[in-house]
């Protein structure tokens, strides 16, 4: 599996020193890891914004395009977001509490579902009508979610062990927060192999993470798929996590010789280590027909653009299928605002190796495809009718996307149809959007509340794009449960998971439909505005930049400038 150019003796010394570092990393009391992360805060503010604008660089545009905003909000806020509920749970365990409030565990319908969000009075301020729970796998009770939470902290500590990171290459704090949860929740130290496409954020990463470093818990190390396979390997390797593809996985498990796919029906795998992994997929967005405005068609469309578009579709949690109903006549006047979205973005190039080979597939085999930005990108496909099309049976990595219209005469009759869509013919589970107006989930209560509980994806998002729930630190990120290694899907297991709960079946976001004060009129009022990570926010990169420094430090006094620059997105 690695070829003879890999520099074996270095990464041989870097787990050598791990191996070392596994004891004492173990046995390093709560009051010092809480410590280790107040002073990581400081590094991160003071590095972010030469790490976004790093990532600016490497997409091809300027650190004060409209765009970087994004590389703000995947960098270091999503950082100091996750750092900071990682310290909200560990203080609470510090101080002789639970991890969870006894309160915010409750079953309903004979399921037990966990409140995880928002954790704090700042939470409801900044993100004003979001909110997260976690429904637990069935079968599980109140009691043992609360008797198995932050296991590491309660008398179940992980023993010492190395774990390996495969770092992604497209969002900039994937690595780190996976590197984050292994060292916290796992309690294990990291060998992290950066992906040689966001390489250039190692030394921010090892600025962040320098007094890991200096006492031999964390370890960088550069390289391609050689180096990967010797780490993967390496009896010094004790488990492995990987964010990538389901193609990356079976490579590393099962092999790329003849004898791969024997090797699979056979369960024999060449790797035979814990591992776990989160590996993307063909997500959906689904739209309930409703009574919506002009002004919620602009909105939802910004919104739908955004969840395509960030990253220019280089998220593993990208939408890719639009199931919209064919019997709504709402649906064309959907389709006409997002092109007219896709149209007043600025230009941007689809920088991810091989996207425009992927690109141009797409629009080779779809005539009717149309494309609303520079060159062969921003693709809109507006009427599939094949489950055998490439959109629907792969994911594209790129800015493209398609629409399938289900029938259905009334919004229950359609979301019947999209949840079995969704769940039988799409590939993947790690993430759907659906967007539903307040008045339709009123009138079909039940059939919402059903479609919501039968989605099999590990993070729903309900009038919330779904990629959400990767960067508030206390929603459980991962595929739905129920994948093996033999048939990856998705991937296995669960990350950025503050309150460290086990028996997660899935996250449920919730966000109003419409921003303030319009939500007042359509029944799902907040003080929320357009939300900043919207790709149409006027403002993002200023707020963004500034609820990164308040995460970091909160404090009444940074409040009204954050909330000027937020209402004038």
């Amino acid at each position: 599996m690695h070829s003879t150019a890999v520099d074996t003796e270095l990464l041989d010394r870097a787990l050598a020193e791990l191996r070392d570092g596994a004891t004492t990393w173990t046995i390093t009391p709560i009051a010092e890891r809480i410590a280790l992360l107040e002073r990581m805060m400081p590094r991160i503010v003071d590095g972010a914004a030469d790490m976004a604008a790093a990532g600016a660089r490497a997409k091809g545009y300027g650190p004060d395009s409209p765009w970087a905003a994004e590389d703000w909000i995947g960098a270091p806020w999503a950082l100091a977001q996750n750092v900071s509920a990682c310290l909200h749970v560990l203080r609470r365990i510090a101080a002789g509490e639970d991890p969870v409030e006894a309160g915010a565990v409750h079953t309903r319908d004979g399921r037990t579902l966990v409140d995880v969000f928002p954790a704090t009075g700042w939470d409801a301020l900044l993100l004003n009508g979001f909110t997260a729970q976690v429904w637990m796998r069935a079968g599980t009770t109140a009691q043992q979610v609360r008797d198995r939470a932050a296991g590491e902290y309660r008398g179940r500590p992980g023993r010492p062990a190395v774990g390996l990171v495969l770092g992604a290459g497209n969002v900039a704090a994937i690595t780190a927060l996976d590197i984050l949860h292994k060292l916290y929740a796992e309690g294990q130290v990291v060998i992290a192999k950066m992906n040689p496409v966001n390489a250039y954020l190692r030394p921010h990463f090892e600025r962040v993470f320098a007094e890991f470093v200096e006492r031999g818990w964390v370890r960088f190390v550069d390289g391609g798929a050689g180096e990967g396979g010797y780490l993967c390997a390496h009896e010094g390797v004790d488990t492995i996590h990987v964010t990538g593809s389901d193609r990356t996985h079976d490579a590393i498990v099962w092999g790329t010789d003849a004898q791969a796919d024997e090797r699979r029906h056979d369960d024999k795998p060449l790797i035979g280590k814990p591992f776990t992994s989160e590996l993307g997929g063909v997500s959906p967005c689904i739209v309930a027909p409703g009574p919506w405005s002009a002004a919620d068609f602009r909105f939802q469309a910004e919104h739908i653009v955004t969840s395509k578009m960030n990253n220019s579709g280089h998220n593993c949690i990208a939408s890719q299928i639009l199931v919209l109903p064919r019997e709504w006549d709402g649906t064309e006047r959907l389709l006409e605002e997002i092109r007219r979205v896709l149209r007043q973005l600025p230009p941007r190039t689809d920088y991810y190796p091989g996207a425009d080979r992927r690109l141009a597939a797409v629009l080779d085999a779809h005539p009717q495809a149309e494309t609303h930005g520079d060159g062969d990108c921003r693709i809109v496909v507006p009427d599939i009718t094949g489950h055998d099309d490439m959109l629907i049976t792969g994911e594209v990595f790129g800015s493209a996307l398609g629409v399938v219209r289900l029938p259905g005469s009334t919004a229950a009759e359609f979301l019947r149809h999209a949840v079995d869509f969704a769940n039988d013919t799409l590939p993947g589970t790690l993430g759907a959007t659906l967007i539903v107006h307040p008045k339709t989930e009123k009138t079909h209560r039940t059939a919402v509340d059903t479609a919501v509980a039968e989605l099999r994806y590990g993070t729903l998002g309900v009038n919330c794009w779904s990629a959400i729930g990767f960067l508030l630190g206390y929603t459980p990120w991962g595929a739905y449960p129920g994948h093996t290694r033999q048939d990856i899907g998705s991937g296995i297991g669960f990350v950025h998971n503050a309150f460290m709960l086990e028996d997660i079946e899935k996250t449920v976001l919730r966000a109003p439909f419409a921003p303030t004060p319009r939500g007042l009129f359509t029944g799902s009022p907040s003080l929320s505005p357009r939300p900043p990570f919207f790709v149409t926010n006027r403002t993002a990169r200023t707020t963004i930049e500034r609820v990164t420094r308040f995460t970091a430090a909160p404090g009444v006094a940074k409040l009204p400038a954050i909330f000027a620059s937020a209402l004038r997105g």
